[in-house]
């Protein structure tokens, strides 16, 4: 009699401190209910093993398993990686491309296209009045107006390229922070498990929020061993976190001036991984600087080019007023692309070398010079003859439109990829407070039990004692 008191005793002793576990998860998981990144926890109960004797089993009650379960869905979590890897990519290419399309400024009226049109007007102005004054000034003028903002868009779009090498040069630091952080997460997990009596579950989310963020900046596969130790790779094989340990990335320049990016090995040798780079807010600012934003300078360069030659054959046949009439003028333009095209200096400082007249009219007063330029503008001079220099510049301008279009949709569609996972996410393993509440009732239900179970036991032993 008395061992089945004693064996209900202890049953009751193990309820209380199980119940008294599950409440105390219970409230831990309503105080991270805001936390970032927090896994729902669960203490997962069994029964204890009954304890058989002659006269039959005596029940032994209930336990707690020693690992508190983290609510988690692996499968899932990789997704969430993946989408971050691209939604990062897709915002930083968007964010680089958005600063080039205001570098253009065709809203304002002060764009190239504006400068194009009132130099094509300038030459006009002057054949109406090819010995004018203030039509030779304004001309000048216009002219100086349409090389500075050439010059100024090519400064702008190489600051862009510099902007986002800049960047890629803080991520590869990033990156290399983090790498480290979850080597020392891989470590402290680790050292927390080591016997399989405990939980390092606060370490596990910290390590997921990590890698989460280590995505958003380059693509990466991971896996976890049995150890528990989470080993990271790039997409193309190169190892950031090994256990413990954990690998750089390094920037160095290329053949363009910018930064190329480097896997450094154990022995310090440097391994080129830019190309390999597919994903990531990396991708994003390598794709605009070394791809998209170097085809706007080269388009802008064809363009100013072809202004540099076509004026320059004109003009250079054509008499100036400064001139005698078999003299034929100086070049117009100087300079070879976009960043560097001006007007000539001599004529910058006398306007009388304006070439207005045709070498065949024989008198330097003509404004058949004038008028050829003029019609310049309506040339099939771009694209192997099939454009007009305005054509070509509205299709330039159309595709920058288009590269920020394409960006923004890509970045929404992952956004929305990245919220959906989320959300599923907090359904897995978010906290619910309905259904923490509801735990919360069940297991002090449970304790209260238990601890009424104590007080009948002590009235049975003081009954049996007082029956000896």
């Amino acid at each position: 009699m008395a061992n089945i008191i004693f064996g209900m005793l202890d049953v009751a002793k193990t309820a209380l401190i199980t119940q008294q576990k599950a409440l105390d998860i219970t409230a831990n998981n309503i105080a991270n209910v805001n936390t970032e990144g927090y896994t729902r926890q669960r203490l997962n109960m069994e029964q204890n093993e009954p304890v058989r004797y002659e006269g039959g089993t005596l029940s032994t009650g209930v336990r707690a398993n020693r690992t508190i379960q983290r609510v988690y869905d692996r499968f899932l979590n990789s997704q969430m990686v993946g989408a971050a890897a691209k939604e990062g990519r897709w915002q930083a290419q968007g964010e680089t491309l958005e600063k080039a399309e205001l570098m253009f400024d065709e809203v304002s009226g002060y764009g190239l296209n504006h400068a194009m049109s009132q130099f094509w007007g300038a030459w006009q102005q002057l054949s109406n009045n090819p010995s004018g004054y203030t039509e030779r000034v304004t001309l000048i003028g216009e002219s100086r107006n349409l090389t500075d903002v050439f010059n100024k868009l090519a400064r702008d779009l190489n600051q862009v390229q510099k902007d986002s090498d800049t960047s890629i040069k803080g991520a590869v630091g990033d990156i290399n922070t983090l790498a480290r952080e979850i080597a020392e997460l891989n470590l402290k997990i680790a050292e927390v498990e080591a016997g399989n009596d405990h939980s390092a579950n606060e370490f596990r989310d910290a390590r997921d929020l990590k890698l989460k963020d280590l995505s958003n900046l380059i693509n990466l596969d991971s896996f976890e061993d049995a150890d528990g130790y989470l080993t990271v790779v790039t997409s193309n094989g190169h190892t950031l976190v090994d256990r413990v340990n954990s690998w750089n990335l390094r920037t160095g320049p290329n053949a363009d001036g910018f930064s190329d990016v480097f896997w450094e090995s154990s022995n310090g040798t440097l391994q080129n991984i830019t190309n390999d780079i597919s994903n990531g807010k990396l991708r994003g600012w390598i794709e605009a600087r070394d791809t998209i934003v170097p085809d706007y300078l080269t388009r802008l360069d064809d363009m100013a080019q072809t202004m540099i030659t076509t004026v320059n054959t004109l003009h250079s046949s054509g008499i100036s007023l400064a001139a005698p009439p078999d003299d034929t003028g100086i070049d117009f333009f100087s300079g070879t692309d976009a960043s560097d095209i001006a007007v000539n200096t001599d004529i910058v400082n006398n306007s009388n070398l304006l070439a207005a007249a045709l070498n065949t009219e024989g008198v330097p007063g003509g404004n058949g010079n004038a008028i050829a330029i003029s019609e310049l503008q309506n040339s099939l001079s771009m694209s192997g003859g099939t454009a007009t220099i305005d054509d070509f510049y509205d299709s330039l301008i159309s595709d920058v439109g288009g590269n920020v279009s394409h960006a923004k949709v890509n970045t929404d569609h992952q956004s929305m990829v990245s919220i959906q996972l989320s959300t599923y996410r907090e359904e897995v393993s978010g906290v619910s407070m309905d259904e923490e509440m509801v735990n919360m009732v069940q297991f002090q239900s449970a304790y209260t039990a238990a601890a009424k179970l104590v007080n009948t036991v002590d009235e049975m032993l003081q009954a049996l004692i007082e029956m000896v």
